[in-house]
């Protein structure tokens, strides 16, 4: 049995069906991303999968053991960094520590917190507000909050979408050495709308298929050693070939349409358009 296994999710806000029947399996110390268009979505499985969301219908097991809240050695990232903007660095991430590990004595859960921030650079920065760190920054510290509790299980929600190009790729290195940590891999399920960061982060890459309610289309590998890079992707056929596969499927599930309606996202990254309509 797989780690994380997802089966028959259905979910609704009335009057709007947001999921239809969605299965989805993550083996232990796997990365999927699940790419689809915004507002398919995303957030909302995402959700289910964290025990922030129940789930109408359907079941979510981790370990073999059915998700009915969050439990305690997962960690989530949110894309608007979700800081305390009164507390420094090292406090939003201490704070964190406590609430995962009780037991462990304060001192502990500040050197803990010190050690994560070092390993995302922020070393000298650690005594900064929120209010006075860069968007990057920020998200660096979300990203160590998020490993310095040890979790199992990460869940990222458009981790990256709010940074520049730059930033973006930094980070994005930052994560990939974090989860791919030699003792304890870390099982990850992220969603994005940018095909091609699925494809440098993923092992599998699974299509959300929209629609009113959407669904998951069949799970597509991605067949690259690691470390990878975007320089590397760009020239790399066996990532053409991937590119092409969740284009395909995903455009298929839009009927085809390239009109970039009203409330359409374009996601681009080099020779790639993505176009998805946004669900209402």
């Amino acid at each position: 049995m797989a780690y994380i296994d997802v089966s028959g999710v259905s979910k609704s806000f009335p009057p709007r069906h947001v999921l239809r029947n969605v299965s989805l399996s993550v083996e232990r110390g796997g990365f999927v991303s699940i790419v689809g268009a915004m507002g398919s979505g995303k957030t909302t499985l995402l959700g289910i999968l964290a025990g922030l969301v129940p789930a109408d219908s359907g079941a979510v097991l981790v370990g073999g053991e059915p998700v009915r809240e969050v439990r305690h050695d997962t960690a989530f990232v949110f894309q608007n960094y979700s800081l305390l903007p009164w507390f420094s660095a090292l406090e939003n991430v201490r704070l964190a520590i406590a609430a995962a590990l009780p037991d462990t004595a304060r001192p502990a859960q500040v050197d803990m917190a010190r050690l994560a921030l070092e390993q995302v650079g922020l070393g000298n920065a650690v005594d900064r507000r929120p209010g006075q760190l860069s968007g990057g920054m920020r998200q660096r510290v979300a990203i160590a909050r998020a490993f310095a509790t040890k979790p199992q299980i990460l869940f990222l929600d458009e981790p990256f979408g709010a940074l520049d190009a730059l930033t973006r790729e930094t980070l994005q290195q930052d994560l990939m050495r974090l989860c791919s940590a030699a003792d304890r891999p870390v099982t990850t399920v992220m969603v994005t709308n940018s095909v091609d960061e699925a494809i440098l982060l993923s092992d599998q890459i699974v299509p959300m298929l929209g629609g009113a309610p959407a669904t998951l289309g069949r799970p597509i590998e991605v067949p690259l050693p690691r470390p990878r890079s975007t320089t590397q992707l760009a020239y790399d056929e066996n990532a053409a070939q991937v590119r092409a596969h969740v284009i395909a499927t995903l455009t298929e599930a839009i009927g085809g349409r390239t009109r970039r309606a009203p409330g359409t996202r374009v996601e681009t990254r080099g020779a790639i358009a993505l176009a998805a309509e946004k669900s209402p």
